[in-house]
C-alpha cells in the first residue's frame, strides 16, 4: 500500500479534479486499484506515469479519441500521425488569421480615407459599417466585395467554440400530438397551438421543467407534450396519444440566437457527436423545447409563456446511440 497514490493525492498534485480522473478511467485511459481496507481510488507508479502522459497530449489539445488510439497502438507511428495533424490545424489556423490581419487592414485603409469632420462622410461609414454586420453585400460596402465574402467564410472556420453538452435519457412518456403541421397552421389565429394549450391542465414535466417538444419535419413541425396518467384520447379530442420512447440525447442549450446562429451551433453538436462514442439516431428526431421559468407554483397558461426567456432559451436534443464498433 505505501506505493500506492491516494486520488484525493493525484488531484492536488496534478491540479485535476477527481471526476476527471474517474473520466479518464471510464474512457479506458487510466486504471485504479482499490483495497479491502480503503473505499477510494488508488494509483500505482504506472498509473500516474500513463496520468502524466494524458496530461501532456490533453495541454497540446488532442481529442480523448485520438488519444486512445494512441493508447492501443504500440510503437511511435500513431502518435506521430496524431501530432503531424495537430501541427496541419495549427498552420491551417495560423493561414486563415493572417487572411483575416490584411483584410481587417484593407478595411482600416478604407476607414482611413473617411473625413470624420464631414457629416455625411459619417453617415456613409455608418451605412457601410452596418452593410457588413448584416452582411449585406453590394459593390459599395467598406472593402472588395470578395474580401468580406472571405472574411465571412474565415471568422466561421475560427469559430470552433462548442456549446456546453450534457449526455441526458429522457425516458418514456404518454404523449399527445396532433402529428405534422405545416408552421402557417400551427400558428394561426385559433389553429394547432391554440387548441394544444386548451388542454394544458393535463400535461404533465418530463425533464428541465418542461412538458413539451418541438420536433422538426423538413418544412413541417410536430409539437407532443407529456401528459399525466390516466388521460384518455376522449379527454384530449381532437389530438391522439401515443408512446414516446424516449433514450439517449445529446443536450445542448443557447440563448439569444437568430436563425442562422442556430444552424451553427447545431453543426456544432454534430461535429462534437462525431468525436465521441456516439452517434446520431438517425431512426428518431432532433428535439427542442424550453424551460417555461414560472414561478410560485401557479398554473402555467399560454400567456405566461413570454414571460421568461421563451424559445430565446433554447434546449436542442440530438438523438444518440453507442456507435456499432465500440
Amino acid at each position: 500500500m505505501s506505493n500506492l497514490i491516494k486520488i484525493k493525492d493525484v488531484s492536488r498534485k496534478y491540479d485535476i479534479t477527481a471526476r476527471t480522473l474517474r473520466y479518464y478511467e471510464d474512457m479506458g485511459l487510466l486504471s485504479s486499484t482499490r483495497s479491502d481496507d480503503y473505499a477510494y481510488r488508488m494509483y500505482d507508479e504506472k498509473a500516474v506515469r500513463r496520468l502524466e502522459q494524458i496530461l501532456i497530449l490533453r495541454k497540446l489539445n488532442i481529442s480523448i479519441k485520438d488519444i486512445q488510439r494512441v493508447f492501443n497502438t504500440s510503437g511511435t507511428n500513431v502518435v506521430l500521425e496524431v501530432l503531424g495533424k495537430k501541427v496541419q490545424s495549427i498552420d491551417d489556423e495560423v493561414a486563415l488569421l493572417y487572411e483575416l490581419k490584411e483584410i481587417v487592414l484593407d478595411f482600416i485603409r478604407e476607414i482611413e480615407q473617411v473625413n470624420f469632420s464631414d457629416n455625411s462622410d459619417i453617415k456613409l461609414l455608418y451605412n457601410k459599417a452596418k452593410e457588413i454586420e448584416t452582411q449585406l453585400i453590394s459593390i459599395d460596402c467598406i472593402g472588395k466585395p470578395a474580401n468580406i465574402n472571405r472574411l465571412i467564410e474565415i471568422t466561421e472556420k475560427l469559430d470552433k467554440k462548442i456549446p456546453d453538452i450534457m449526455v441526458i435519457r429522457i425516458p418514456e412518456f404518454r404523449a399527445v400530438t396532433v402529428g405534422e403541421q405545416s408552421w402557417e397552421d400551427m400558428f394561426k389565429n385559433g389553429g394547432y397551438m391554440y387548441q394544444l394549450w386548451q388542454h394544458v391542465h393535463l400535461y404533465k414535466n418530463v425533464i428541465f421543467d418542461c412538458f413539451d417538444f418541438l420536433l422538426f419535419k423538413d418544412d413541417k413541425a410536430e409539437w407532443i407534450c407529456a401528459v399525466i396518467d390516466g388521460v384518455t384520447n376522449a379527454d384530449l379530442s381532437p389530438f391522439k396519444l401515443f408512446d414516446f420512447q424516449g433514450g439517449l440525447y445529446a443536450m445542448a442549450v443557447s440563448i439569444d440566437e437568430d436563425n442562422e446562429s442556430i444552424q451553427k451551433v447545431e453543426d456544432k453538436v454534430r461535429r462534437w457527436i462525431e468525436n465521441t462514442n456516439f452517434e446520431l439516431d438517425h431512426g428518431r428526431d432532433v428535439m427542442f423545447n424550453m424551460p417555461y421559468l414560472y414561478e410560485d407554483g401557479k398554473d402555467i397558461a399560454y400567456k405566461d409563456i413570454e414571460k421568461g426567456l421563451g424559445y430565446k432559451q433554447m434546449q436542442r436534443y440530438f438523438p444518440i446511440k453507442l456507435k456499432d464498433n465500440i
